[in-house]
């Protein structure tokens, strides 16, 4: 007699260690709203309360802190200044590493830069390290009044959108920017958030025609992402400042599977 599979299965599990359940999702999800902005400062007042807030440094503090948790850093303590993070650093007193840039460089008495190759498990894990950007980490704080606060990037886009789905709210996706301005490296990276949510749930309502150049941006891009992030601006930036291995690290598609949360009453972004 032929045996009849059972509900306790498990799921089958795709090519980024995620299990999969799309049909599930789709019914569960379906109709939900996302929508993208492209810079904090244009943030209306409230827009962020009750939703998921997935924020985009591409290049490269979301790709850094996902990096760095990778390598099995225990928590990374957020600020928007650079003073504000060396002040954290000197009084903490455990393993601790101080990280940071400065016009894309590494500040003086800095453990550390901004680069998500720079870490190490064999030296690193455990530390808390205290990460102060020019745009990223303000991206983390001014998203503080959201229900949820996910560290996007192109290396982690499915791990984002599942985890923005699993939470069933209202979605936004924020860039960073380049020091106030559109970044299109942000907007590329929302783009692939937004083509995994179609994919986990195929009827998400894109709320905004943002959000319908964020996808566009990624189907030109997609192709060649390396190359495309050179030609932006930020991408520009990096190679002036000779970093251009951190482009090629933060253009790979889907290399982790996990998804880091930040938690503004704490400061801290963890795995």
């Amino acid at each position: 007699m032929q045996q009849q599979a059972t509900e306790s299965q498990s799921p089958p599990v795709d090519d980024a260690g995620l299990s999969v359940d799309h049909a599930g999702l789709s019914v569960i999800h379906a109709g939900l709203s996302v929508d993208v902005v492209f810079l904090p400062a244009w943030l209306l007042p409230g827009q962020t309360y009750g939703k998921t807030v997935v924020v985009f440094d591409v290049l490269r503090a979301t790709t850094t802190i996902t990096s760095a948790l990778s390598t099995g850093v225990r928590e990374i303590r957020v600020f928007d200044t650079l003073v504000a993070a060396r002040d954290a650093a000197l009084g903490f007193p455990g393993h601790r590493l101080l990280c940071g840039e400065q016009n894309a460089i590494r500040p003086d008495g800095f453990d550390y830069g901004n680069s998500p190759g720079q870490f190490d498990p064999t030296r690193d894990a455990g530390a808390t390290v205290f990460l102060a950007t020019t745009n990223g980490t303000a991206a983390l704080l001014a998203a503080r009044d959201a229900s949820l606060i996910v560290a996007g990037a192109l290396v982690n886009a499915r791990a984002a959108a599942r985890q923005a789905l699993v939470a069933g709210l209202p979605i936004l996706l924020l860039c960073s920017g380049t020091s106030g301005a559109v970044s299109m490296e942000d907007l590329v990276g929302c783009g692939a958030v937004l083509a995994e949510l179609q994919q986990l749930a195929p009827t998400p309502r894109l709320a905004s025609d943002s959000a319908r150049i964020a996808l566009n941006l990624f189907d030109h891009a997609r192709a060649d992402l390396p190359a495309f992030l050179r030609t932006t601006t930020g991408g520009q930036n990096v190679r002036h400042a000779r970093l251009t291995p951190d482009i090629d690290f933060a253009a790979r598609l889907n290399v982790f599977d996990f998804a880091a949360t930040f938690d503004p009453a704490t400061g801290t972004v963890r795995r």
